[in-house]
């Protein structure tokens, strides 16, 4: 039955474009199957607040039982301010199937780099940005060379700083974050979940994630995952546009006729790149 599951479940996105990053969490491996069959573009084991201390080490065995049976997943870490990091680190260093991990409360480069030296090299770091103290060392925290990219704790964010959730509110913290990404030359943030399966509302919030140049979103839910993707997905609209766009000016600009057609053409070719990585037809 596992290797039949095995073979039916579709390759993941790079992570570098993952829209969907499916929270699980570590003290419930009942539902890590459901998680790795779903549509998620990324699933995320979670160590840290979806875990309580007393069961910590129970849970963190069965992440690493689980990514020894020949899966893959990334796994959220416990921040570096307590003792729990250090055994997360330990028990995952060298183990088959890890993605890679998101640290947790992320607050200083120093962190990142920490956690990078107590894992095998090349391994992938998410840092997880949740206090006010992370969002200012935001610029610092994406140029440091293990950070692989930037995610919003928004939650987190909004009890540290006293801020509400509304967009206006939370515009500020979600473009620093785009704009320290693209200035250390990473992929686009992940923004923070919504809660609730109220999916039109999660079609909404994930609206204003693009909006925002952010490109992945925190998912609570495998139902989620699947509007999450289409939501940061080119629609057969945008994928019809691009089309004719590169069409009419020439897929190297040899048409081009003014100096607004360069950026039209180049939002095109990204449009079309994304098209054909997600499977969307124009229509």
């Amino acid at each position: 039955m596992k290797a039949d599951m095995e073979t039916t479940v579709a390759p993941r996105i790079a992570a570098e474009q993952a829209r969907s990053w499916l929270l699980v969490p570590a003290g419930k491996p009942e539902g890590f199957e459901a998680a790795h069959a779903s549509a998620a573009d990324a699933v995320i084991l979670d160590l840290e607040d979806a875990v309580t201390p007393d069961r910590k080490p129970r849970a963190r065995a069965d992440v690493v039982a689980w990514l020894g049976e020949h899966r893959r997943a990334w796994v959220r870490i416990n921040d570096a301010t307590t003792p729990y990091w250090a055994d997360d680190l330990a028990a995952l260093n060298g183990v088959p199937g890890l993605e890679g991990v998101m640290l947790a409360k992320t607050e200083s480069g120093m962190q990142v780099d920490a956690t990078a030296e107590r894992l095998p090299e090349g391994t992938k770091v998410l840092a997880l940005v949740e206090s006010a103290m992370g969002l200012e060392a935001a610029p610092e925290i994406a140029r440091t060379e293990a950070t692989f990219r930037l995610a919003f704790g928004s939650g987190d964010f909004r009890r540290d700083t006293g801020m509400d959730d509304s967009p206006l509110a939370m515009a500020y913290p979600r473009s620093r974050l785009t704009v320290a990404s693209r200035a250390a030359r990473i992929a686009p943030p992940i923004d923070g979940p919504t809660l609730g399966t109220d999916i039109d509302a999660l079609v909404r919030a994930s609206a204003l994630t693009l909006s925002m140049g952010m490109t992945g979103k925190l998912c609570m839910t495998i139902a989620q995952t699947a509007p999450v993707n289409d939501a940061l997905s080119p629609s057969p609209a945008d994928a019809e546009w691009a089309r004719d766009v590169i069409a009419d000016l020439g897929e190297d600009g040899s048409r081009v006729r003014d100096g607004s057609d360069l950026p039209k053409l180049a939002k095109a070719k990204k449009i079309n790149a994304l098209a054909k990585l997600f499977h969307i037809a124009p229509r």
